[in-house]
């Protein structure tokens, strides 16, 4: 495979390097053809991460974990919406899941169900029984940076691939933030 170019990064295959992948997201990789860079883990947030290694914040896609409830019931479910974007998680999300009640899961909460760093969760190697919701500006923006489960490293994929993931919905969850 040869490497994609994005930003000022050196990419390599993911499965040449499992020790950028958090436990899960690598059990969980398959044959996507992804590809990692180690980084700074004090800029694995967007903006940071975006300005100092030149990548552009509409190639990097937002993993964000919700939480809802409704008649005592929870769910759970992972959002990933461009970093350009907003994601309607009271009206669109909230509505699509079925809850009556929802917002942010708590970072406690995240990273204990999920196995993976805050700031780096990843919609690939979630539990089985999360929904992950992809925005459909996600699917059609090419390659996209997104979380590889831990904060010094990130993946680099096409977004058509998340909408190959087992529980993903393709569904217009945002808009451009303002």
């Amino acid at each position: 495979m040869t490497a994609p170019v994005l930003g000022k990064l050196e990419w390599q295959p993911a499965a040449d390097v499992p020790e950028l992948l958090a436990d899960p997201v690598r059990a969980s990789l398959g044959e996507t053809a992804a590809y990692a860079v180690a980084i700074d883990p004090g800029l694995a947030d967007t903006a940071a991460f975006c300005a100092e290694y030149d990548v552009p914040m509409a190639a990097s896609a937002n993993c964000v974990i919700v939480h809802g409830k409704r008649a005592g019931e929870s769910t759970y479910a992972a959002v990933m919406v461009l970093a350009t974007h907003r994601a309607d998680v009271n009206g669109v999300i909230r509505k699509h899941l079925g809850v009556r009640k929802i917002s942010f899961a708590a970072q406690d909460d995240a990273v204990g169900s999920t196995g993976m760093e805050y700031g780096g969760i990843t919609p690939i190697g979630l539990p089985a029984d999360w929904p992950v919701l992809v925005d459909e500006a996600v699917v059609n923006a090419g390659l996209v940076v997104i979380g590889s489960g831990i904060r010094a490293s990130k993946l680099l994929l096409d977004g058509t691939d998340l909408a190959k993931l087992p529980t993903a919905e393709v569904l217009q969850l945002a808009s451009p933030a303002n």
